[in-house]
């Protein structure tokens, strides 16, 4: 999975589990509240996940960058 994707199922994710917390405080739902905010952290994971793929990427390129620079 890239790291886009990774980004956006985080987003999705949190959002859905911030949207569950809501409805099982509005409705005394302990066990939706808890749902939700496992939800929320595996969305937050989905997306530390994405920005780590993010600036390895962008690591490589720096590195392949300069390989190519020192051969002029």
């Amino acid at each position: 999975m890239s790291q886009v994707d990774d980004k956006v199922r985080g987003n999705v994710n949190e959002g859905v589990g911030n949207a569950k917390q809501a409805v099982g405080e509005a409705t005394g739902n302990e066990h939706l509240q808890a749902e939700g905010k496992a939800q929320e952290v595996k969305g937050e994971a989905q997306q530390a996940l994405g920005n780590a793929k993010e600036a390895i990427g962008n690591a490589l390129e720096n590195v392949g960058n300069a390989v190519k620079g020192s051969g002029n």
